[in-house]
């Protein structure tokens, strides 16, 4: 069992496959309940959560600038984490959001102290905000996070169960990979996590488990450590 992670929640998994919807209530309550229960048994847990429900980098004019449609970007995350903020308080569970940048008294800027802190108590912390720097991607933030926390693991949950040696989507015969070493994920650019975040935890020997997040009970048993999706060595 995983002792201290980060996990990171893309922005669409909170809004579910509903068309027109921002958030999907039943997905997100189901998420704060799986965290709510490896809390109690022992795990720390902090969040990185997408704005992909929101803005997806250019998504509203291809010639926009890329620093500005990052910004939007950043925004969305923090519109996200005090929303699923909320939901944990109503679960009984105390969540801080933090950001690398000021956001008058709606959020705590970062500090891997009080970060600490908040996690060691049986709170969560919602990193929003990304690095507050453009041309990063939440896949760094989340690796950069826990390498600062020390965490034991980065579980990505997505819409899919794993890694595959090809699109699955549209190759019928691609195979799932159980597991696979950072070193080669870095070394053949696979598109698994983006590559800084995945030189981060090659570097910080911190292992990743990606797998799916709409099969049942999937966040606890990531963390119980069951064999589900696929895991990311960093061992050298």
């Amino acid at each position: 069992m995983y002792k201290r992670i980060v996990l990171k929640l893309s922005g669409e998994a909170l809004a579910g496959d509903k068309a027109g919807v921002k958030f999907d209530n039943t997905i997100i309550k189901s998420i704060i309940i799986q965290i709510k229960e490896v809390i109690k048994n022992g795990t720390e847990v902090a969040v990185v959560v997408g704005g992909g429900n929101f803005w997806r980098g250019r998504s509203a004019d291809h010639n926009m600038d890329r620093t500005k449609a990052d910004q939007i970007g950043m925004l969305a995350t923090v519109m996200n984490a005090i929303y699923i903020a909320d939901f944990f308080r109503q679960e009984g569970i105390d969540a801080f959001v933090q950001t690398p940048f000021k956001c008058g008294t709606m959020t705590e800027e970062f500090s891997k102290d009080l970060a600490l802190k908040h996690i060691k108590s049986g709170s969560v912390v919602i990193f929003a905000g990304g690095l507050g720097h453009p041309m990063f991607s939440t896949d760094t933030i989340t690796a950069l996070r826990g390498a600062e926390l020390e965490v034991d693991g980065l579980l990505f949950a997505k819409n899919v169960d794993g890694v595959y040696t090809d699109d699955p989507a549209k190759n019928p015969d691609a195979k799932k990979i159980d597991e696979i070493k950072c070193e080669d994920v870095i070394k053949n650019n696979l598109r698994v996590i983006d590559l800084t975040a995945a030189t981060l935890c090659f570097d910080n020997k911190i292992p990743v488990l990606i797998f799916a997040l709409n099969e049942k009970d999937s966040i606890i048993r990531a963390v119980n450590g069951d064999k589900i999706g696929t895991i990311v060595t960093a061992n050298y």
